[in-house]
């Protein structure tokens, strides 16, 4: 579980072979074998470490179903370690169980530096987003700032463009989406009450 508060943009040493290796100086810390890192908001398990990278296997379908497939050495990547019961949850609950990609159709800088970023989310997820509800995209906890049938807008603080990848945000670059969590519970609550 994470709270879509990126601790650390990291940096694509490789990718390919459904292997990625990330550089990082913060994550790499305490993140051992075994352990879980959010990477672009999926859930990946570490399967080698040194002092200053992170290497995982990717399978095929994290593949299909995320657009970390999309990597080249040198991007940067969002990355967060997973909450512990001490931490506060800054954020929302995440998962970091990436429900489909998003297509980024719309970027407007506005005066105070920020910006405010629209995203073509897949149709099915569109039931699950509400304005002023929770969302993450690339692993960043944000909040939905408009919605408009299958497009969402949100916006971005200074700090959330200079320490994440989505700063770097242009129209047709794609995003990992997840829903918020609570939103599938209740509905899946409510189909099984009969409402």
């Amino acid at each position: 579980m994470f709270t879509g508060i990126v601790e650390e943009r990291g940096r694509v040493e490789t990718m390919g072979s459904g292997r990625l290796v990330v550089d990082a100086h913060t994550v790499v810390r305490d993140s051992e074998v075994g352990a879980s890192v959010s990477v672009n908001g999926v859930c990946l398990t570490v399967v080698e470490r040194t002092d200053t990278s992170l290497r995982f296997d990717l399978s095929e379908q994290t593949l299909e179903r995320t657009c970390l497939g999309d990597l080249r050495p040198g991007d940067p990547v969002n990355l967060e370690r997973p909450v512990t019961l001490v931490a506060r949850l800054g954020g929302h609950l995440v998962q970091g169980h990436v429900d489909g990609v998003g297509q980024v159709t719309r970027v407007e800088v506005d005066g105070s530096g920020g910006a405010h970023v629209s995203i073509r989310v897949p149709g099915e997820l569109s039931r699950y987003v509400v304005e002023r509800g929770s969302i993450a995209i690339d692993g960043v906890s944000l909040t939905i700032a408009a919605v408009d049938d299958d497009e969402i807008t949100v916006a971005l603080i200074p700090h959330t463009l200079a320490v994440t990848t989505l700063g770097l945000a242009a129209p047709g670059r794609r995003l990992n989406v997840e829903a918020d969590v609570i939103a599938r519970y209740v509905e899946r609550s409510m189909e099984r009450s009969g409402r």
